[in-house]
């Protein structure tokens, strides 16, 4: 039985031995070397010139589809956004074409109008696969395609519109909880994905900007306000960047930036204020998961500050299609608002492998909960025949000011918690024990200070 709750704390620090760089650092420049940006034609087409009107009433719509498809057929280029507000429905982009947003005034406004986003579109809804509302910003198994400039994109989602169909918790009527049922047990029923067909009247809220099955994609520079739900997905993707995108959106389940079995992918220099997880790396739903088989793979995340979030990195829950290889470096959290620096959730329902996740070089203001979250005992927890696994999980050179404790790890006998190591750390203005069940976890050179 591997279970303890104990603290320990030393008012100095101590000598520390050297901790060799962990191997799977060494692996960054192949990755990086990988991963490149792409590149568009000298060619602008603005919407403008297609009859888009920035008064921030006229429907831009049919304008800005002109646009996209005068582009792609010239064999790509970029359309652009100048200065104005401009209302659109979903945007849906097409190879070699890149979105730009020209100046810190461009701003498009989508309709909270939910018919505009329909017919419905291939999609994934918590990790199931479905067919759903288009997400406001879509493209389907294109390549070389962008999302870029100074400007915002604004989903105008409140509580009277988008969000209002998470509904609160044991409400039902005018909300996802049915639909959401009802997908949940054709996922793990096996239901074919051609007979999960939602849309009107079942009130699953789409994500703001969604490329599936794509490849060569980057998202660099925007604004993003006010999103139905999760704000970034790049889905099935390969040769993902985002860079410098700026975040801020508070509603419920509005996860930053959710790549989900994607091989890689690079987050740099993004800001991340939300009202669910910054990052959340994922990988699939329970069947849908292990059936489509694709994990997330080759992930760096590097030079980002998170605010409020339930994580600063987080690792599922929706995750049964495994995860490995993921690099955090160099990242400033700080909220009270700020669940954890790391956090692994998954359960007996979702299974999968997590493993070769690596953090480094990050300073923590204040944490909600702990520096270190894994959660085996997450929704279903321990009910369920699959075996989720976390290995090979390494922090070094962390800086906490202020956290309640540094871990929070909780597994069951039939899972597996391994090789979790925290290096050459500081953690101040502790106030409770660790909580460690069922997992193998270690603190090495480490200086815990109490709180006063």
């Amino acid at each position: 039985m591997k279970t303890a709750i104990a603290i320990v704390f030393a008012a100095v620090a101590v000598v520390c031995t050297l901790h060799a760089e962990a191997p799977e650092w060494k692996q960054m420049p192949e990755i990086l070397s990988r991963i490149v940006a792409p590149k568009f034609q000298a060619r602008d087409f603005d919407i403008t010139k297609f009859g888009a009107v920035g008064d921030g009433q006229t429907d831009c719509s049919r304008a800005i589809f002109k646009a996209i498809v005068a582009a792609a057929k010239r064999g790509g280029g970029r359309v652009v956004v100048p200065a104005g507000e401009f209302l659109t429905g979903p945007v849906h982009l097409l190879s070699n074409v890149e979105l730009h947003l020209t100046a810190t005034n461009s701003v498009l406004k989508f309709s909270t109008d939910p018919k505009k986003y329909l017919p419905v579109v291939a999609t994934r809804f918590e990790g199931m696969e479905c067919y759903n509302y288009s997400p406001l910003i879509y493209a389907y198994g294109q390549q070389n395609i962008a999302v870029t400039g100074q400007g915002t994109l604004d989903g105008q989602a409140d509580e009277t519109t988008w969000l209002k169909w998470k509904g609160e918790k044991g409400t039902g009527e005018g909300t996802q909880k049915a639909a959401r049922a009802r997908l949940d047990k054709m996922n793990n029923d096996g239901v074919p994905v051609s007979q999960r067909v939602f849309g009107e009247g079942d009130f699953l809220r789409p994500p703001f900007v969604e490329f599936n099955l794509c490849r060569n994609v980057l998202i660099e520079g925007v604004k993003i306000r006010r999103s139905p739900m999760w704000e970034l997905h790049p889905l099935l993707c390969t040769n993902v960047t985002v860079r410098g995108v700026d975040i801020n959106s508070h509603g419920a389940n509005n996860d930053g930036c959710d790549p989900e079995s994607c091989c890689d992918v690079l987050i740099e220099k993004c800001l991340f204020d939300t009202g669910d997880d910054c990052i959340a790396i994922k990988s699939g739903r329970n069947a849908d998961g292990r059936r489509v088989g694709v994990p997330s793979q080759n992930i760096i995340i590097r030079d980002c500050t998170m605010h409020d979030g339930h994580g600063g990195t987080t690792i599922g829950s929706e995750i049964s299609g495994s995860v490995s290889n993921v690099f955090v470096e160099n990242c400033e959290m700080d909220s009270p608002e700020l669940t954890c620096a790391l956090r692994l959730k998954s359960n007996a329902m979702r299974g999968g492998v997590l493993q070769n996740i690596f953090m480094r070089n990050i300073n923590v203001g204040l944490v909600k909960d702990s520096v270190l979250q894994i959660d085996f005992l997450y929704e279903e927890g321990a009910k369920g025949e699959q075996k989720p696994v976390a290995r090979n999980v390494v922090m070094e050179n962390i800086k906490v000011a202020q956290t309640p404790r540094v871990l929070n790890v909780r597994g069951f006998p039939a899972a597996s918690i391994s090789e979790v190591r925290i290096y050459n750390s500081t953690f101040k203005q502790v106030k409770k024990p660790d909580q460690i069940i069922e997992a193998d976890v270690k603190l090495v050179d480490c200086v815990l200070e109490p709180a006063k």
